[in-house]
C-alpha cells in the first residue's frame, strides 16, 4: 500500500514539474513576430505621351480607321471641308493615285500632307493657277506631301531641308520646318506660313492644314508680275552723223573726199586751158587779116 501511495507520489510529481518547466520554457522564448501583409511591388510612373505641337481640327474625321491601306484621302478631305480646290488639282494631276498606290505599297513610313485650304489658295495671284502648265501642277501638289510619315509631336526631329515627293532642286524646290513655342513653321524661301491643326492622322498618313500654298523658289517668276521687257527704240531711216572722231578714223571719208578735191581742180585745168587756146587762135586770125 506504501509503495502505491509512493509510486503516485512520484508519478504526480514528475507531472506537475513537466508542466511548470513546459510553461517557463514558452515565457522564457522569444515571441514570434506577427507576419506582415506582402507589400505592393511599386510600379515606375508611366512616361507622359508627347504632347502634340498641332492641335486637332474641330471638324477633323475619326482616325480609329485600323488599315491605312483602306483610307480615302479625298473623302477625308471632303469630310473635313473647304479643301474643294486641292481635291480637284489631285484629281487632274492624278497625284491622289500616286498617294493611293504608296500606302498600298508602304510596310513602313507612311506620307504627310501639307493641305493648304479654299482660302489659301484664293490668296494667290489672280490667274495663276491657269498659267501653270499640267507638269507644274504636279510639281505644285508635290511639293505639298513629305516622303515620310510625321507624327504631330516630331516635327522639331526633321531635317532641313526637308524631303518631297517633288524632289530635291537645291536652292529652287526647298521646304524647311521649324518647330519652336508649340507651333510649326513652314518656309519655302518665297512663302512662310504655320501648320493650324490636323485633319487626320494615323500609323502611316498625316494630313495638316496649313495657311498658305507652298510655292517653290522655281515658281518665283510665275508667282509675281512679270516685269515688262524694255522697248528698243526703233531704228532711224537716216543714220546719225558721225563724230569727229570717227570721220578722222574712218578711212573710206578722207579717200573719197581727197579724189573729189582732184576732179574738180582737173576740171577747171581743163576749162582754163580751153579758153586761153581759142584766145591765141583768135589773135593770130586778125593778125593775119590785118597785114
Amino acid at each position: 500500500m506504501m509503495k502505491k501511495q509512493t509510486v503516485l507520489s512520484f508519478s504526480l510529481g514528475l507531472l506537475l514539474s513537466f508542466l511548470y518547466s513546459t510553461t517557463t520554457f514558452a515565457q522564457l522564448s522569444p515571441a514570434s513576430a506577427p507576419l506582415k501583409p506582402p507589400q505592393p511591388t511599386p510600379t515606375p510612373p508611366a512616361e507622359a505621351p508627347n504632347q502634340p505641337l498641332v492641335p486637332s481640327l474641330p471638324q477633323s474625321p475619326s482616325d480609329a480607321t485600323p488599315d491605312t491601306a483602306a483610307v480615302d484621302i479625298v473623302g477625308i478631305l471632303r469630310q473635313a471641308k473647304s479643301f474643294n480646290i486641292l481635291i480637284r488639282l489631285m484629281k487632274t494631276t492624278q497625284l491622289i493615285n500616286q498617294l493611293n498606290a504608296q500606302l498600298l505599297t508602304t510596310k513602313s513610313g507612311g506620307i504627310t500632307i501639307l493641305a493648304p485650304d479654299d482660302s489659301a489658295f484664293s490668296e494667290l495671284k489672280a490667274g495663276f493657277l491657269n498659267s501653270l502648265s499640267d507638269g507644274q501642277k504636279l510639281e505644285l501638289l508635290q511639293f505639298h506631301v513629305l516622303s515620310d510619315y510625321v507624327s504631330s509631336s516630331n516635327f522639331d526631329t526633321l531635317t532641313n531641308p526637308v524631303r518631297t515627293l517633288a524632289g530635291a532642286k537645291p536652292g529652287k524646290v526647298e521646304l524647311n520646318v521649324i518647330s519652336y513655342g508649340g507651333s510649326v513653321n513652314i518656309s519655302t524661301g518665297e512663302v512662310n506660313t504655320t501648320i493650324s491643326g490636323i485633319v487626320y492622322t494615323d500609323k502611316h498618313l498625316a494630313i495638316y492644314k496649313v495657311g498658305k500654298v507652298l510655292l517653290p523658289m522655281d515658281f518665283f517668276t510665275v508667282a509675281k508680275a512679270p516685269a515688262k521687257a524694255p522697248s528698243l527704240a526703233p531704228e532711224s531711216s537716216a543714220k546719225a552723223p558721225k563724230s569727229d572722231k570717227e570721220k578722222s578714223m574712218s578711212p573710206d571719208s578722207s579717200e573719197s573726199s581727197e579724189i573729189n578735191s582732184t576732179n574738180n581742180t582737173s576740171g577747171t585745168v581743163k576749162i582754163n586751158h580751153g579758153k586761153l587756146l581759142s584766145l591765141v587762135f583768135g589773135l593770130l586770125i586778125l593778125i593775119a587779116l590785118s597785114s
